[in-house]
């Protein structure tokens, strides 16, 4: 029986998720739309395989085709990222983070990573997430005038905290990160370097950002932001790091794998090796850039001053609307974003003085400049008269008008 027949209730609220997904301007930096040979994996009959363990060493008869399935999406992310090994076991960020901890830290061992306020994510030390409260978590911060890293100040900190591993790679961090320059630091320093490229690892795929490959020791993405795969997640290191990598992912911290996942994961990199998907990657970068431009044009304050990838941050402070106000303000237009704190923050992380956009999304639709600067319009329009509700009214129905000029799912 279909899910209509058998769950009305989940059928109906599925199909008002996937009207306002397509009605709406999905401009979350972490979000993206995978496409339908991604969704047609993550829903097939993998689901019902259990496969603890590896291809070839599994605890469970029965798993030659997943075998074949899961050395595929290894061999593509190899190719796609140009790496020795690489694990696509991990079932989220959160988890390949903790799988990568556990591979080159004991518990109450030291590590740095950028505090959570400037740009890092729970997972790099926050005292309420297992990185802080399992790890001795010392923070790295931005500069308070440029709002960039400041690499000398990371490394004068590293000498005297004396860190196991220095982690790198944020979630609300606008400029292009050197990794070559943590690879000295951690050289100088006898620390391993994790890069986390969530955020940016479409990009690094499309090469319209930097690869750590040849630098980190480490490195952890997830798999639905910029890649446009399915929501998960995978490791990838030096071959030399391989087995450590491979125990600590299972039996480690996880069980058996989700083949599903993995399968879509797979058409998700065979996606990305594919030459349109550099065009994307490119263009992605370039409505940021737009966007960002729009919207200082317009008065906005943006974080740092610019962007160098698919994300910006947006100081709203001058304009005296909370970044949690403004988020719904601009949610009742069509407009979806998230709040997000800025550097120096001087607002909880619930209300915030900034927000956050990304047009990794939009830029899937196939919207380009010219969308980028009327959203942008827009955006500085309810920003400054949140409580407007006749115009936030008119903008939702342009809203639609370009939604339905730039379907997702037909």
């Amino acid at each position: 029986m279909s899910l209509k027949q058998t769950d009305g209730a989940i059928y109906e609220l599925i199909e008002k998720e996937k009207e306002y997904q397509n009605n709406t301007l999905r401009l979350i930096a972490s979000e993206n739309y995978t496409s339908n040979a991604v969704m047609e994996a993550t829903g097939s009959i993998l689901t019902n395989k259990y496969a603890e363990g590896y291809p070839n060493k599994r605890y469970y008869a029965g798993n030659k085709y997943v075998d074949e399935i899961e050395l595929l999406a290894i061999e593509r992310a190899k190719k796609l990222f140009k790496v020795g090994h690489a694990n696509v076991q991990s079932h989220s960020g959160s988890s390949a983070n903790i799988a990568a901890f556990f591979a080159f830290l004991e518990p109450g061992d030291k590590f740095m990573g950028l505090d959570l306020p400037h740009g890092g994510h729970l997972t790099h030390g926050s005292h309420v997430n297992f990185s802080g409260k399992w790890f001795n978590a010392v923070h790295y911060s931005v500069d308070k005038e440029t709002e960039a890293l400041d690499y000398d100040d990371i490394r004068k900190k590293a000498i005297e905290e004396k860190p196991k591993l220095i982690i790198c790679g944020y979630t609300a961090y606008p400029l292009i990160i050197d990794f070559k320059e943590f690879r000295s630091i951690c050289d100088e320093t006898g620390a391993v370097l994790m890069t986390d490229i969530s955020h940016f690892a479409g990009l690094v795929a499309g090469e319209a950002y930097p690869s750590p490959v040849q630098y980190a020791d480490i490195i952890t993405t997830t798999t639905h932001k910029t890649l446009r795969g399915p929501r998960s997640a995978m490791i990838m290191c030096p071959e030399e790091n391989a087995k450590t990598i491979d125990k600590s992912v299972f039996p480690g911290t996880q069980g058996g794998p989700l083949e599903h996942c993995i399968a879509a994961k797979a058409v998700c990199f065979h996606e990305a090796m594919q030459p349109d998907f550099k065009e994307y990657a490119k263009q992605v970068v370039m409505n940021a850039k737009v966007f960002a431009d729009e919207l200082a044009t317009k008065g906005l304050r943006i974080v740092t001053g610019k962007t160098e990838t698919h994300l910006i941050l947006v100081d709203l402070t001058q304009k005296g609307v909370t970044g949690k106000d403004a988020q719904m303000a601009l949610e009742e237009a069509g407009i979806i974003t998230n709040k997000n704190t800025i550097p120096f923050d001087t607002k909880s992380p619930f209300i915030t003085s900034g927000l956050r956009f990304g047009t990794a999304a939009l830029t899937t639709r196939g919207m380009k400049e010219d969308e980028m600067k009327w959203i942008a319009d827009n955006v500085v329009k309810i920003i400054e008269n949140p409580n407007d509700n006749e115009m936030k009214v008119k903008i939702r129905n342009e809203v639609k008008e370009i939604c339905d000029r730039f379907p997702v799912y037909k």
